[in-house]
């Protein structure tokens, strides 16, 4: 039976991978090997392992890629990942890769497997986010990858536009999308009390990472005024989650932690929620904050006040729910009091999300049971530039 790898290094990575996985280990047509990685595997970053091993997915393999002793620069962190990977397929060849997304680690990943002829398949091709550099290494995964599950009808259509073949562009819809929709969310009364936060009361969930693609990148001082408007704006509880892995992630957790260590009563900081209590609070929330991808792709399926800061997610798509403002305090504060306004929460409620695909997780599943098996895919590709088709995430015969 063939065998499939898949990769995963971030909890918002694998919350969004976990119906796909489900899917996968019970397939009768593919053997799936999971591979763990980054920040799953760091103290530092809530060691989401865990919740993994909670899910009853068996690990193939943990490799950990990071230096937990300082912040490396990222160039160093990939190449000893493709050396790490190297190795692991040298040793444990799958048929094909499936990854997710956009960070260097899965850049890594998919270099090494592209280096040894492994066909890749790759899920949320085709998006752009100038603010990060995720959005170059997204655009060279792409070229590496032979099978493509772009999460909407924009991005399909770019990935052909960068001269994929239609035939192999597959218009899915939204992983996160689906798993608002079919995720079982904890009650407020449960939230409460699997955190220990009073979330009763109206409260803001806050993500914030740095900005890595630009002339001038400061997290510490975007953080900072970040932490500023929220002291500034009454009201509201702030339950701010723990930045990410990329340079400068530290300096960023560092001060929503501070802030929330300084303001008791108005502020907690949690390093990771895990992905049924993420979603659950964003389902509650009367606000979501910061710069994170889920508060523009997933927000306007709950249709909650979304305030999108600074230019780390500028290219995706913006829905009525969400406003977004520069990285400066003024800015910030006056965004998130309008966003708290009852005629925003109104508007809010009207945003239409363009990642509605339905059963991506299932569409996804039986494209790879049909071509994994298939000698063809590991074959060359070739360059498209023909017209571009016309694409639906909602589209049947998938």
């Amino acid at each position: 039976m063939p065998t499939i790898a898949v990769v995963t290094s971030t909890r918002a990575e694998y919350g969004l991978l976990r119906p796909v996985l489900q899917k996968l280990q019970a397939s009768a047509a593919l053997d799936l090997a999971l591979v763990v990685i980054g920040a799953h595997l760091s103290a530092r970053l809530g060691n989401t392992v865990t919740e993994i091993e909670a899910s009853g997915l068996p690990i193939a393999a943990r490799l950990p890629i990071f230096d937990e002793a300082a912040e490396e620069p990222v160039a160093r962190t990939i190449a000893r990942t493709i050396q790490m990977f190297d190795q692991y397929f040298a040793e444990h060849r799958p048929d094909a890769l499936l990854v997710l997304g956009d960070r260097f680690e899965i850049f890594a990943v998919a270099t090494a497997a592209a280096a040894r002829h492994i066909p890749i398949a790759h899920i949320s091709g085709g998006d752009v986010t100038l603010g990060a550099a995720d959005d170059y290494y997204r655009h060279c995964i792409t070229k590496m990858a032979a099978l493509h599950f772009p999460s909407c009808a924009e991005s399909a259509a770019r990935l052909v536009r960068m001269g994929e073949e239609p035939s192999r562009v597959f218009c899915v819809g939204g992983l996160g999308d689906e798993n608002i929709r079919t995720l079982p969310k904890m009650s407020r009364e449960e939230l409460c009390r699997s955190t220990g936060l009073p979330l009763e009361q109206p409260f803001a969930l806050v993500t914030f990472h740095p900005e890595t693609a630009g002339a001038h990148l400061y997290p510490a001082a975007q953080a900072d005024a970040l932490c500023a408007a929220m002291e500034a704006v009454p009201g509201v509880f702030w339950l701010a989650t723990g930045s990410n892995a990329d340079e400068g992630g530290r300096l960023c957790s560092a001060r929503l932690q501070a802030f929330a260590a300084a303001h008791p009563d108005r502020a907690a900081f949690v390093e990771s929620l895990g992905a049924r209590r993420y979603l659950s609070a964003m389902g509650y929330a009367a606000l979501v904050a910061g710069n994170s991808s889920s508060g523009v792709v997933e927000t306007p399926t709950f249709g909650v006040p979304t305030v999108n800061i600074g230019n780390r997610q500028a290219g995706r798509p913006i829905c009525a729910n969400i406003l977004c403002c520069p990285a400066q305090q003024d800015a910030i504060e006056d965004a998130l009091r309008r966003a708290l306004t009852p005629e925003f929460a109104a508007l809010a409620r009207t945003a239409c999300s363009p990642y509605n695909g339905g059963d991506t997780s299932g569409k996804i599943l039986r494209v790879l049971e049909r071509l994994v098996p298939d000698p063809a895919l590991a074959a060359p590709k070739a360059f498209y530039d023909g017209a571009v088709p016309p694409f639906d995430p909602m589209q049947e015969g998938v």
